[in-house]
């Protein structure tokens, strides 16, 4: 189908520039029917602060020849000594009818330091060709679907090595975790008992607890610590008794000093009545809390010590 041609008419001058350019974007020795074709010009040496304006190619565009993209320009070259630039400008179409088409020439509009003139570009001729159809033995076919090859063991081998290896790692983790657990369980029951009260009493060493809103935790601490480690040297039932059932129970206790055994009383019964009854003991004798509970364990395990060493003697 043979194509208007777009001419502007805003030019004084038409100069002509020689042969378009007609490139096929599929590679093969001809065109077929819904190729897409490269349709353009190329300018060289084209001054810095040149403008070019070409046609819309939308309304050269029907049915059979459609337009896909509209004009772009590309820089093949720049020469920068000279301040010039080389151009290329295309759009591209796509036939879909066989034949012969007569492409319209390009005409472009250049303005330059005041100057405008016309650049035309000779059209090349375009013959389209569909592959032919055998209509006398062709017989259609549904579409099929995809083929599935059954799956060898080859091919599950490395799925399945990763699986096991895998497996065996998790295996591993949860082994060495299991054992890292119970080796850290074994260190705190090997720990003496007053080692492992002397840690916990050293964290409310300070001010900071004595506080009024925190001073029921502060005895509470405390006292739980000085319990489990009574439980642990000598043998009470210290966490789940009273205080006074505590100190019933040592008062046999020849490691403790009556002296010791009276400022340890004390310190649990005002942690009674801080406790239970919102009482707020005052800053002096805050400060001699810890200091009684370390000496207490620490007193009580010297003395036990000591009448240890004594029966290994006899």
């Amino acid at each position: 189908m043979k194509l208007l041609a777009i001419i502007l008419t805003v030019a004084l001058e038409i100069l002509p520039k020689g042969p378009a350019f007609l490139n096929q974007l599929q590679k093969r020795d001809s065109i077929l029917v819904a190729d897409q074709l490269e349709y353009g010009f190329k300018l060289e040496g084209v001054s810095a602060g040149t403008e070019l304006k070409m046609a819309d190619f939308s309304e050269a565009s029907n049915d059979t020849l459609t337009l896909v993209r509209n004009w772009k320009i590309d820089t093949l070259r720049v020469l920068k000594k000279r301040e010039m630039v080389d151009i290329k400008a295309s759009v591209i179409l796509a036939p879909f009818e066989e034949g012969r088409y007569e492409l319209p020439p390009l005409y472009v509009v250049r303005s330059c330091a005041g100057q405008v003139d016309t650049l035309m570009f000779t059209a090349p001729e375009l013959e389209v060709k569909t592959i032919p159809v055998d209509t006398a033995t062709f017989v259609p076919h549904d579409i099929k679907g995809q083929i599935r090859y059954p799956v060898t063991f080859s091919e599950l081998l490395p799925w399945i090595g990763g699986g096991l290896l895998l497996a065996a790692l998790i295996a591993a983790l949860v082994w060495w975790m299991r054992k890292r657990s119970k080796e850290k369980e074994a260190e705190k029951i090997k720990e003496p008992a007053h080692i492992t009260a002397l840690r916990n009493l050293d964290k409310y060493r300070g001010e900071k607890f004595w506080a009024p809103e925190k001073q029921k935790a502060f005895y509470s601490g405390v006292t739980d610590t000085l319990k489990t480690y009574m439980a642990a040297r000598f043998g009470v039932d210290a966490p789940e008794m009273t205080t006074a059932e505590v100190f019933d129970a040592l008062k046999t206790e020849t490691a403790i000093t009556p002296e010791l055994y009276d400022q340890t009383k004390e310190l649990f019964e005002t942690a009674d009545f801080v406790k239970f009854a919102k009482h707020s003991a005052p800053d002096e004798y805050n400060a001699k809390v810890v200091p009684t509970a370390v000496r207490f364990v620490t007193d009580t395990y010297r003395a036990t010590l000591e009448e240890e060493q004594k029966s290994d003697v006899l």
